[in-house]
């Protein structure tokens, strides 16, 4: 079964400095049709000013993802841990027990884009965790490329979750297929473009939800770039 999340369905904040789609339930937004999908809990997508950001603020017990589509991203943290993200940049976050962080847009002529995606961990009170890893874009032509996953394999970020996250791009006659192994359930969440998924065309911000499928099947793609959720 297949189950289609149009882009325009999606919640939305306008906070003047940042602009975010929420595809699941958060902050305002309170949609309990979408709150969660296995355990993905959150795909945001966010615009960040010029010169502006998230000051520092709280989470725990929570697996953050972050995905820069264009722009640039200052990260700092109470691990110790400062960097800049930037497109094909995949950063993992492990709350865990607490873990305090900001992050922000300092260029004063580009809007930052991306994507935070927030998992549930498997247990809680984990300790505190930080890992970041470079995609780029040949890495994801035509194929699905893993970037994140329980036990960070092919050089993926490691999330403390029995889930695995790929990336890839597509266009023309590329494509790619992901077998589902019983039990398993997909989300897509295409980032940008158009693409085919198990023949039902989807454009960026649209998402499906795949359930008692065998593979989710990426085709006829039009600068596309598709993210893929393995999920229990």
């Amino acid at each position: 079964m297949i189950e289609i999340r149009p882009s325009q369905d999606r919640g939305y904040a306008d906070h003047g400095w940042l602009k975010s789609y929420h595809s699941f339930s958060f902050a305002d937004y309170m949609d309990p049709e979408h709150v969660q999908f296995g355990p993905l809990r959150v795909i945001n997508e966010d615009r960040v000013a010029p010169g502006m950001g998230f000051g520092t603020h709280g989470h725990r017990d929570m697996e953050i993802i972050s995905y820069v589509l264009d722009g640039e991203l200052a990260h700092k943290d109470s691990m110790g841990n400062g960097s800049v993200l930037r497109p094909g940049d995949v950063q993992r976050m492990t709350a865990g027990t607490g873990v305090r962080h900001s992050e922000f847009n300092h260029a004063q002529d580009q809007t930052t884009h991306f994507l935070q995606i927030w998992v549930l961990p498997a247990q809680m009170n984990l300790t505190p965790g930080y890992e970041e890893r470079h995609f780029d874009a040949a890495a994801k032509r035509g194929k699905l490329a893993l970037i994140a996953s329980a036990d960070g394999r092919d050089g993926s970020v490691e999330v403390h979750q029995d889930m695995a996250l790929y990336a890839g791009r597509f266009d023309g006659a590329e494509a790619a297929t992901l077998s589902l192994a019983d039990g398993r359930r997909a989300y897509v969440h295409v980032v940008r473009g158009k693409v085919s998924v198990n023949g039902r065309v989807l454009s960026g911000g649209d998402a499906a939800k795949l359930t008692h499928e065998t593979a989710v099947t990426l085709s006829d793609g039009e600068d596309s770039e598709v993210l893929v959720f393995d999920l229990p």
